[in-house]
């Protein structure tokens, strides 16, 4: 089941432009790993895709009106604040807005408790949210994207101020979400994580798509040069690759 269908998005700011011809689909089972540069587009094809900014282009999400596509896709943006002194219980709970209960239903308790017991939020489930640290606050947020329980994740940088063993976690939650049959797109810097745990990766760079297809198909060094002007150094592990980047 294809939950994300992109055909040449473009995407000006400023009268700079940012992307040109991006197409990009994801069906059910994936989880894609969006990689570049900084300053590639990464949040901006997200944002397009769900109809947040103005594009060329067609996105299915887009098409959509708003209470279809909150149903359709959960989305976890790069900024990440909490505005307000609530428990960790309630920001979960906004994620269940989108649905019948808003938040109170049986089905929607159900999906607040998984979310929490997911992230591991079981001892901070009373606590308000801005008393959290940063990592932990993040965890809270993505678990009210999952409570929200759709077929499709977008998450930019969801491992960003995550420790070591919490990034890990969050990798294997998105891999193991999409062996469930969801599908996620994540923008990801660690190229090992990314090679790790995604089932494909796009690398956007020059404004365009420069590489879709499995890890292995798209770090490559003449791939990567381009695109960063590093090479990679892998080491094949029991446990997974290992990317260093040194410079070229």
């Amino acid at each position: 089941m294809m939950l994300l269908s992109l055909t040449d998005i473009a995407v000006t700011r400023r009268n700079r432009p940012i992307l040109h011809g991006v197409s990009l689909s994801l069906a059910a089972g994936e989880f894609v790993g969006l990689i570049g540069p900084n300053g590639a587009g990464k949040s901006t094809l997200m944002e397009a895709a769900l109809g947040l900014l103005p594009h060329e282009g067609r996105s299915n999400l887009a098409q959509m009106s708003a209470a279809d596509r909150a149903r359709a896709a959960a989305y976890l943006p790069q900024t990440r604040d909490i505005a307000w002194p609530v428990s960790v219980e309630d920001l979960v709970a906004l994620g269940r807005i989108p649905w019948p209960g808003g938040g109170r239903g049986p089905a929607d308790l159900a999906a607040i408790d998984r979310a929490i017991d997911r992230l591991g939020l079981q001892d901070f489930r009373k606590r308000t949210a801005l008393r959290l640290s940063g990592g932990e606050q993040n965890r809270a947020l993505i678990a009210r994207a999952l409570a929200q329980d759709t077929p499709l994740l977008l998450a930019d940088e969801p491992a960003a101020g995550l420790d070591p063993a919490q990034q890990l976690a969050c990798m294997a939650l998105f891999r193991d979400l999409a062996r469930e049959g969801r599908g996620v797109l994540a923008s990801v810097h660690d190229l090992a994580l990314a090679a790790r745990y995604c089932t494909r990766l796009v690398l956007l760079a020059e404004r365009q798509v420069l590489a879709d297809g499995p890890p292995d198909e798209v770090l490559t060094d003449a791939l990567l040069h381009r695109a960063f002007a590093i090479r990679i150094r892998r080491i094949d592990t029991p446990d997974g690759p290992a990317i260093l980047p040194v410079q070229p």
